[in-house]
């Protein structure tokens, strides 16, 4: 049977409104655990994955530390693995958060071990599959089945795990406002794929388009190198991810009339970053803009969430029309967006 290209990551892209929902009910039946770990009084918590689940280290680290107050930080796996002595110190009662979609990936792995053979602290995992070793490894394990996927690039699994770490980063805050909003967004999710989704063919199938970079600070800063990674993944693109006023010290040198700027527009910081945006639409650039109440941000292409009291409960909805952008793309350019290039779904060593 002939395969046809695009097939599970158009599935994976599309179902993340279910995919979403059956997670905040595993992530519910767990809130007491998760609470509990809170009263342990950790002196840091690192968050840690390799690849995707890096970047969701890097937006999972700014959620704990901006919500809860908590001193987090995102870092590989392998450097936790190769020299965990740089980032933990004994005597100290540390978490480490160890994140991967297949909870077998060796850096991972053995980034738990080094972690639990110096007697840091406690261990916290998500991951997808119940079966593999990451699952059993924690003092609490949060499984996701929801997030399992068949394609090599993450996009389903990397938004149901990043919700995790919202929803975890909400509770130790006790943010009941983002917990109660957090159900609304697989309609809001639906709304916006419903909406934008032929913007997102569009704008990924114009091949004139060479350059991709992809900007956000604070919490959304993970988030732009995620998707950056997306585009780079499937279409074998330039892609970078900055924060918004660091690109304007060389990388806008890159500025032309064949790059697409997306910026993750946050609305603490909207004037700030909307003037940036402006520079590079004045240097060439084309410009796409991602969040809410956009009407004044001068752009090409606008995804606009939905109202919401709190838009920390909408983090995770700048994914999603992203994640289909670079679908449109790597089929324009007559790849397959389910197998990238010299890729596998977990790294084995």
């Amino acid at each position: 049977m002939e395969t046809i290209a695009g097939k599970f990551t158009r599935e994976e892209i599309y179902s993340q409104p279910a995919a979403w929902t059956a997670a905040l009910q595993g992530l519910q039946g767990m809130s007491v655990e998760l609470r509990a770990l809170a009263k342990h009084g950790y002196t840091q918590v690192i968050f840690t994955g390799c690849g995707s689940t890096y970047y969701l280290s890097l937006a999972g680290a700014a959620l704990l530390q901006g919500l809860a107050g908590v001193p987090s930080r995102g870092l590989p796996a392998s450097e936790i693995w190769l020299n965990p002595q740089l980032y933990f110190h004994k005597g100290e009662r540390a978490l480490l958060v160890a994140v991967s979609r297949s909870g077998e990936t060796t850096e991972t792995l053995r980034a738990c071990v080094a972690f639990r053979r110096g007697g840091y602290g406690d261990l916290l995992t998500f991951s997808c599959y119940p079966e593999r070793p990451l699952a059993s490894a924690g003092k609490v394990n949060v499984v996701l089945p929801s997030g399992q996927e068949e394609s090599v690039a993450q996009t389903r699994a990397f938004s149901a795990l990043y919700l995790g770490t919202l929803y975890l980063a909400a509770l130790w805050a006790k943010r009941s406002d983002v917990l109660q909003a957090l159900p609304e967004l697989a309609g809001a999710c639906s709304q916006m794929l419903g909406t934008y989704a032929e913007m997102a063919s569009q704008v990924g199938s114009d091949l004139e388009l060479e350059r991709f970079y992809f900007l956000g600070g604070a919490y959304r800063y993970g988030l732009a190198c995620e998707v950056s990674l997306k585009m780079k993944e499937m279409t074998l693109s330039h892609s970078e991810p900055f924060h918004f006023m660091e690109f304007r010290h060389g990388p806008m040198s890159m500025v032309n009339p064949h790059t697409l700027v997306t910026g993750l527009i946050s609305q603490a910081n909207r004037q700030t970053e909307a003037a940036v945006l402006e520079d590079l639409r004045k240097l060439g650039a084309r410009l796409l803009v991602v969040g809410s109440q956009l009407a004044d941000i001068n752009a090409e292409y606008k995804i606009e969430f939905p109202a919401a009291s709190d838009e920390m409960a909408l983090l995770p909805l700048y994914l999603p029309l992203i994640q289909l952008l670079a679908f449109h793309r790597s089929l324009a350019k007559g790849l397959n967006p389910d197998l990238p290039t010299n890729l596998s779904p977990v790294v084995f060593l």
